[in-house]
């Protein structure tokens, strides 16, 4: 089968759009207000774009009243904003923090999760959480869709401090995914958790190459 997205009937009973680029890291951001009002949301449209220097984006569909996300305006606003690991352990407090509520809502209440301290950025931490990024507002690319709800505004920011539980690493140094047990956005309503690692390495790699894998730079 093929088909033209917003033009063709696919003729499934649900859209496989999103089940076809999967799995999909949540970025569940914590921002705050002008206001000093928390905000607390998942965002399966998150990515690292570069190591060096660490870079990351999100991109947040407007709401279902037609208005920008509360986490865009508060990065904008306050030039920052947070990323938190969602975690198996986390999945009920993640879920809840994703439904849609005003903005005078505190969704560290709402989810039952306890606010951590930040170093630079003025909102806090999932403290529940075990790695934070406080991550430095650069820009923001808007694109209109078709519908109020497609438009959608994506946030680029720079990773200025990382925060890292103890327990959530192994004795070798290495961070304990399988321990972790991040989990990630399928589609539909599906979400699945990283409980099985493999590795592999480019075939004659150098080093220079392996360091970029790695996520280093050599000196």
């Amino acid at each position: 089968m093929n088909y033209r997205p917003g033009v063709d009937d696919h003729g499934l009973p649900h859209d496989p759009f999103k089940s076809c680029t999967v799995p999909r890291p949540i970025g569940w951001l914590s921002t705050i207000s002008a206001k000093r009002t928390c905000n607390l949301a998942p965002f399966s449209q998150w990515q690292n774009l570069t190591f060096d220097p660490p870079m990351v984006m999100f991109a947040a569909n407007q709401n279902i009243w037609g208005r920008r996300k509360d986490s865009v305006s508060n990065a904008e606003e306050t030039g920052w904003f947070v990323w938190n690991m969602a975690t198996y352990q986390l999945r009920d407090s993640v879920n809840i923090s994703a439904m849609a509520v005003d903005p005078e809502v505190d969704e560290f209440e709402l989810a039952g999760v306890e606010k951590g301290v930040c170093i630079e950025a003025p909102g806090p931490t999932v403290k529940e959480s075990p790695i934070q990024f406080e991550c430095k507002y650069i820009s923001t690319t808007r694109f209109p869709g078709r519908t109020p709800v497609g438009t959608v505004d994506v946030v680029f920011g720079e990773v200025k401090r990382i925060h890292i539980d103890e327990k959530a690493l192994t004795d070798d140094g290495r961070v304990d995914i399988l321990g972790i047990k991040p989990i990630a956005r399928m589609g539909y309503y599906d979400y699945t958790v990283v409980d099985n690692i493999f590795e592999m390495k480019i075939p004659a790699g150098s080093k220079e190459e392996l360091a970029g894998l790695e996520g280093r730079t050599l000196p």
